[in-house]
């Protein structure tokens, strides 16, 4: 591991950030957090990244057990790389920072950055409230843009599921990603995406107040 960024310091924090703390790491976290992803994928996804400084971040996050590769059906070159249980456990605190940083976003931010459906459904799964879980079982699918999950409230905890739902869902809702993140920083209103007809809401009032109350949005 010679080179490698090493704070020398006895502390969770330090360890962690000894990581994922290097430049375009949790962004990268991020793309697969969404999905499985081959390495021309990623690039796509990142652009500015380069191949050379991708493999780089790729090789770390693997040594420390964080990713997988997977062979590609079917293509005995390429590769599929995937978050393992352990770099699964970023979920939490990607997201939280996911919520945290949209209150930084702004205009300019808009009008002058990339903007992919796939980062809407973070933004959602960020805006999901731990304390306003619904006490009914229920599953509620968003899609965003041409992506599709499901977020699935079983015994008080909330999952998310990516693609369509298997089950009955109790709400569909339906938006472009540019809407999602705009109301998740909080710089269009639900109410106002809705009077717009920039967001779209299925299902019965009560299943969909317990959805918008799980987002933070009542």
């Amino acid at each position: 591991m010679a080179g490698k960024r090493d704070y020398g310091q006895f502390c969770g924090l330090a360890a962690g950030l000894n990581i994922i703390g290097e430049r375009w790491t949790l962004l990268l976290v991020r793309e697969l957090l969404v999905s499985a992803l081959r390495f021309n994928e990623l690039l796509d996804n990142l652009p500015g990244i380069g191949p050379n400084l991708l493999a780089e971040r790729l090789r770390t996050l693997g040594e420390h057990g964080l990713v997988e590769q997977l062979p590609v059906p079917g293509d005995g070159r390429a590769k599929l790389y995937r978050l393992t249980d352990r770099g699964q456990q970023l979920r939490g605190p990607v997201l939280g920072l996911a919520r945290w940083g949209m209150q930084f976003l702004s205009a300019d931010d808009r009008d002058g950055g990339e903007i992919r459906a796939e980062w809407g459904i973070i933004a959602v799964q960020a805006m999901v409230d731990g304390d306003r879980v619904p006490d009914t079982d229920e599953t509620y699918e968003f899609r965003v843009g041409e992506e599709v999950f499901a977020v699935s409230v079983t015994g008080g905890a909330a999952r998310f599921l990516p693609g369509q739902s298997e089950s009955a869902v109790a709400v569909v809702v339906s938006s472009d990603p540019d809407t999602f993140i705009q109301i998740g920083a909080g710089m269009v209103s639900p109410f106002d995406a809705l009077a717009a007809g920039q967001i779209k809401l299925e299902g019965q009032p009560e299943a969909i107040r317990r959805c918008t109350r799980l987002l933070g949005l009542t």
